[in-house]
């Protein structure tokens, strides 16, 4: 066993379902955007049975997701009934198991998490797409697809709620190291849903998560060193467990 920087092998696997995710951070009391998950044999049986129960549980527009893909790879969005079903067989050609959730006319608000026992949050930052929504179109194929603003300009206590709540969803999640966590904040209300937690962030020096922390005050040769101390900090406690 050798030190080695991210999240364990568990976080890291549950951090890329959809759907196991969203399940522990619901028991975790964390909020997340209303779901159905179903399955390639599911949809093969029961095709108009799946299609009146999303109508029914869920609000229109819908967007249609690969379970276990990461960059938007599959996702569709689906503003009327009948475009629904071909969304449905475009995300099985990159899954078995695919999610159809709500729709949520929403700001993209990501907070970045680092540490082991006692993670810590930094401030917040949205990303500002320019297409309908940050496809993955929009986040490699397109220069100007979507902008940032860092720090994100929403209110002061509602910044300290999301990354409070990403906090938890790390932890939640059985995650250490470091990793970006994404949220949806609702333009209506306010409210925030966490929407993923990415265990493995983009980590040049003008992605998301270092430019996040950078902007709290850890500068990237300093968040470099942190997250070597953090995994030696690891390997040390795990180097105390009985295997024989």
């Amino acid at each position: 066993m050798v030190p080695y920087v991210g999240v364990d092998v568990a976080g890291s696997a549950v951090g890329m379902d959809k759907d196991i995710a969203k399940r522990l951070l619901k028991e975790a009391g964390i909020p997340v955007v209303p779901w159905i998950t179903i399955s390639r044999h599911e949809w093969r049986e029961a095709p108009e049975k799946i299609l009146r129960r999303a109508v029914k549980k869920l609000s229109l527009p819908v967007f249609v997701k690969p379970l276990c893909t990461g960059s938007s790879v599959g996702i569709k969005k689906v503003k009327v009934k009948k475009d629904l079903a071909q969304a449905i067989d475009f995300a099985f050609q990159y899954d078995t198991r695919i999610m159809i959730e709500t729709g949520i006319d929403c700001r993209e608000i990501e907070c970045a998490v680092l540490g082991n026992e006692k993670p810590e949050a930094s401030i917040t930052g949205e990303i500002l797409p320019l297409h309908e929504f940050y496809s993955y179109e929009a986040k490699y194929l397109d220069p100007d697809g979507a902008k940032m603003n860092i720090p994100a300009k929403i209110p002061t206590r509602l910044s300290a709620e999301i990354r409070k709540s990403a906090v938890m969803g790390f932890k939640a999640l059985n995650c250490n190291s470091m990793a970006r966590v994404d949220f949806f904040l609702e333009k209506k209300t306010n409210r925030f849903y966490l929407n993923e937690i990415n265990t493995l962030p983009g980590f040049t020096s003008i992605s998301m998560y270092p430019k996040l922390w950078a902007a709290t005050g850890l500068e990237y040769h300093r968040l470099l060193d942190r997250l070597v101390e953090l995994a030696l900090q690891r390997h040390r406690e795990k180097s105390f467990i009985k295997t024989d």
